[in-house]
């Protein structure tokens, strides 16, 4: 009897897995506020159908739910507690790509009264940084090993190739939600020392990679490390560090920006104002005019500095009527560049990923494993990041249609039954990620 999924969301990382499921016999519903979008994926295929849907239409999700085996919610992390509840009541499985919030892990002991399995963070990252770190921590162990360090780094980029910009960075997904990442404090274990960075100096002090083929990058800290340590099974770590990977000078705009408060959810009355009006608000002028030198002196940088450039060049300091009545600085500013920043259609896109490992065993040797992903997209296919995203989730809805993961409750893809076989399939689909072993500690990151 053929299978049917609910996919909530034909958003920028959806057509991969649409396509994947109805290329494997797999009836697929796609609901969307906008149903053209989901009729361009389908193409007609006969497996699948368009749906027009608003996540506000309850009564319809319910009913949705009902009439398929399985929902993959990939909608902002917002709204899957709405998606979550008639998966529960309907006992019907649900995958997303998206963090597990509290909110989400409360359900877990439900999920498994129900018995069904609500798989999370099963994309990039989260998902395959989990899966590829958790493949080689259980070789570490099964050696009788342990890990004294454990730096995770990702990030979804252009490639070196494509034309670049002051910000040195394109959008290539939720451009809102790369922005709102910048708001994010961070804390990490390193070398025994619990750290914890304030949101205001996240871009402050990034660490340099030099990646293979790639060159130098810089990282900064991604969310909370901490409870990695104790969802990765490994309580003897003296370094538990994950973080995102960017070209230079993200990092040191983004700080800056971050100076000028312009990426405050503070709401302001902007009738009758400039976008440098703002700025002057913002940084407590009375007036507009010299903006640049206004700013200069509040970031205590020289007025011909780089970063004041690349401030510029957004649009931020322009004489132009915003035209908005009351909004926050965060819509204003991530507006302005989403607009500048966003990769055209014939650009490609690029995922870097590095997990680096100083392991040590019971005869007192010690090793760096490294673990590193290049993948490009193909712009007249697919993003890589939106294959890296969605084909995880794909690989592993088919592997609950198939009955080939018994686990209930709230997961992520930390169990071995789970991310063995899904890294297998991807390296069958191309995403694969190269592992060195036995490199000296020297190779640790400084």
């Amino acid at each position: 009897m053929k299978k049917n999924v609910l996919i909530l969301g034909a958003g920028m990382v959806a057509k991969p897995i649409i396509r994947y499921l109805l290329e494997r016999n797999i009836f697929v519903t796609v609901a969307d506020i906008i149903k053209s979008k989901a009729d361009e994926i389908i193409a007609g295929h006969p497996n699948g159908r368009a749906i027009f849907w608003t996540a506000d239409d309850h009564d319809t999700l319910d009913k949705l739910v009902a009439e398929h085996d399985l929902c993959v919610s990939l909608l902002p992390y917002a709204y899957h507690l709405i998606v979550a509840m008639p998966c529960l009541k309907h006992r019907k499985n649900m995958v997303t790509t998206s963090y597990v919030k509290p909110e989400m892990q409360a359900l877990d002991t439900q999920a498994k009264e129900a018995g069904i399995i609500i798989l999370n963070e099963l994309g990039l990252d989260p998902g395959i940084d989990h899966m590829s770190a958790m493949r080689i921590i259980y070789h570490i162990h099964n050696k009788g090993g342990k890990v004294e360090e454990l730096y995770s780094f990702c990030g979804a980029l252009v490639a070196p190739d494509v034309e670049k910009n002051p910000f040195n960075y394109k959008f290539t997904w939720a451009p809102k939600g790369v922005v709102m990442a910048g708001r994010n404090d961070g804390r990490y274990l390193r070398h025994g020392k619990e750290v914890y960075i304030r949101t205001e100096d996240l871009f402050k002090n990034p660490l340099k990679v030099d990646f293979p083929n790639i060159g130098m990058l810089e990282v900064y800290p991604n969310r909370d490390s901490i409870p990695y340590i104790q969802l990765y099974n490994i309580p003897e770590t003296k370094t538990m560090f994950r973080g995102t990977f960017r070209y230079e000078p993200w990092c040191e705009n983004m700080d800056a920006i971050k100076g000028l408060n312009l990426l405050s959810d503070e709401k302001i009355d902007m009738k009758g104002k400039t976008y440098a009006d703002l700025v002057a608000h913002l940084i407590h002028e009375t007036d507009s005019s010299n903006i640049r030198q206004k700013v200069a002196k509040h970031l205590h940088t020289g007025p011909n500095s780089r970063i004041l450039d690349a401030i510029e060049w957004t649009g931020i300091f322009d004489n132009k009527p915003i035209e908005r009545e009351q909004d926050s600085p965060f819509e204003i500013f991530s507006d302005l560049i989403i607009n500048k920043m966003t990769i055209k259609n014939n650009e490609h896109d690029m995922i870097v990923m590095q997990h680096t490992f100083l392991a040590s065993y019971p005869d007192g040797k010690k090793e760096v494993i490294k673990s590193r992903m290049l993948d490009f997209g193909t712009p007249a296919t697919d993003t890589s990041i939106a294959r890296t995203v969605a084909l995880p989730a794909a690989v592993g809805v088919k592997m609950i249609l198939e009955n080939k993961i018994s686990s209930k409750g709230v997961h992520i893809p930390v169990i071995p039954e789970i991310y063995n076989p899904i890294l297998s399939s991807l390296e069958e689909l191309g995403i694969r990620m190269l592992e060195e072993y036995g490199l000296p500690e020297t190779e640790t990151i400084k």
